[in-house]
């Protein structure tokens, strides 16, 4: 563990992850070339990309019994393929609804990535580097949007769709070679990288995964953080800053580019919080809830079309969203044996995705209905501040929710390791009282000694 071999093992990984997110937010930046090519309404767009998030949160339970019965290696080599043939599909599609077959595939090739990766680090890897490097492979892989952003966006614009997406299919094919090349289960490395003896097996895991209070915890802090980046980066971000809010393409590639370089910069110190603090993650993941929530207030309800300075706070407060999403994979990791970690991880990836594909359709339905069939108001300001409205009752479900399943997990850590873990204010309470008793101390030391 903790070798050379980890770490080009661990690079692979990163790189299909990278390639896995380029394909994914490609939708994203070619929306309005998507609506042109194929004269599709908000809600039938919204379908394109909601089927690909439906197919990606449907599969990751599967995907995980699959890691822990035949290991993350052909999850990954066949992902690849998949996604290859998905961006295909798309780049020659006449249609509307050949496209959604191609994007049904991308998201199926998707589903098989993250999870494998992350199954992938805690196999090569070990020790308090674990939740750190899970940091830094979600925020690398999120420079695939950079690469949707600028690029390939470029590249629409100037090339057109079909050499656009047959480029991005390319590289996927780039992903499997590399992952059919250097990636290994590591079997040969440590007791729970060895597959588990059947398929009746893995479903009995699968079980056990979620019948786990701390699982729970995790799909619910992956609810609530990662959807309202996931639906701004993909599908509805891009029209609302260029055509809602009226500022130029350029500016709004830039954003998208923005939020993968703020989880770059976020993303480890919150895996250092996690690493040092493991009882308040949960508090972590409530306190980037609120900041979403503040940003998306102010601007919704900002007099008129909101400055620019003010959408890119939004945006990097959305940008916190991602990293903040990777807390509810440490709590499948610290709360399941290693072995069953393909399960519980396919676990929790469901609720983030869940939020998105659920607050993404909600969206397209809310600016069809409230543009009266007109197209020129389709993308209008004050259609968009009510249509984002719909993440407010999702969310807030969410918390909900995450609050039930904490107090049941805290609970079940009492009765099996006798761990009390009190509330926030008292803790940070008790932190103040000592940090000043030890400035007493010190104070009173330095007088003694003059």
């Amino acid at each position: 563990m903790n070798s050379r071999r980890s770490w080009i093992i661990f690079s692979a990984g990163v790189v299909a992850y990278l390639v896995s997110i380029t394909q994914r937010s490609s939708l994203g930046v070619a929306a309005v070339d998507a609506s042109d090519r194929f004269s599709s309404t908000a809600a039938a767009l919204s379908t394109l990309g909601v089927l690909q998030l439906v197919v990606y949160a449907a599969l990751q339970v599967p995907v995980g019994v699959l890691i822990d019965r035949l290991g993350p290696k052909p999850l990954l080599v066949s992902g690849a393929a998949l996604m290859a043939i998905g961006q295909a599909v798309v780049a020659i599609s006449p249609t509307l609804e050949v496209a959604v077959i191609g994007r049904v595939l991308v998201g199926a090739g998707d589903a098989a990535t993250f999870t494998s990766v992350l199954r992938l680090t805690n196999t090569w890897f070990s020790g308090r580097k674990v939740p750190q490097l899970n940091q830094w492979m979600g925020n690398l892989g999120q420079f695939g949007q950079v690469l949707s952003a600028i690029p390939f966006a470029a590249l629409l614009h100037s090339a057109g769709w079909t050499p656009a997406f047959l480029s991005a299919a390319g590289l996927s094919v780039l992903s499997f070679v590399v992952c059919l090349a250097v990636v290994s289960n590591g079997t040969e490395l440590s007791p729970h990288a060895q597959k588990v003896a059947s398929l009746r097996e893995a479903l009995a895991q699968l079980r056990a995964s979620l019948k786990r209070p701390g699982t729970q915890l995790g799909f619910w802090a992956h609810f609530v953080t990662q959807s309202p980046g996931v639906v701004f980066a993909l599908m509805w971000g891009y029209p609302f800053m260029v055509f809602g809010v009226g500022l130029p393409p350029a500016f709004g590639s830039a954003m998208l580019a923005l939020m993968v370089l703020t989880g770059l910069v976020v993303g480890p110190f919150l895996g250092l919080l996690t690493v040092r603090h493991p009882l308040r993650r949960s508090s972590l993941a409530l306190l980037t809830v609120a900041l979403m929530t503040i940003a998306w207030g102010t601007v919704l309800l900002w007099p008129g079309r909101p400055p620019a300075w003010l959408v890119v706070v939004l945006v990097v407060a959305l940008g916190i969203g991602g990293p903040a999403s990777q807390i509810g994979f440490d709590f499948a990791r610290t709360f399941n044996p290693a072995r069953r970690l393909g399960s519980a991880n396919g676990i929790v990836n469901v609720g983030g995705f869940t939020a998105s594909f659920t607050m993404m359709l909600l969206i397209g339905l809310v600016l069809d209905a409230l543009s009266g069939g007109d197209p020129g108001a389709l993308y209008d300001i004050d259609s968009f501040r009510l249509a984002e409205l719909v993440q407010v009752p999702v969310v807030g479900f969410g918390v909900l929710m995450l609050l039930r399943a904490r107090r049941r997990t805290r609970r079940l850590m009492a009765e099996e390791e006798g761990i009390q873990v009190g509330p926030l204010w008292v803790a940070l309470a008790r932190a103040w009282g000592r940090r000043r008793a030890r400035r007493t101390a010190g104070g009173q030391a330095s007088s003694a000694g003059s």
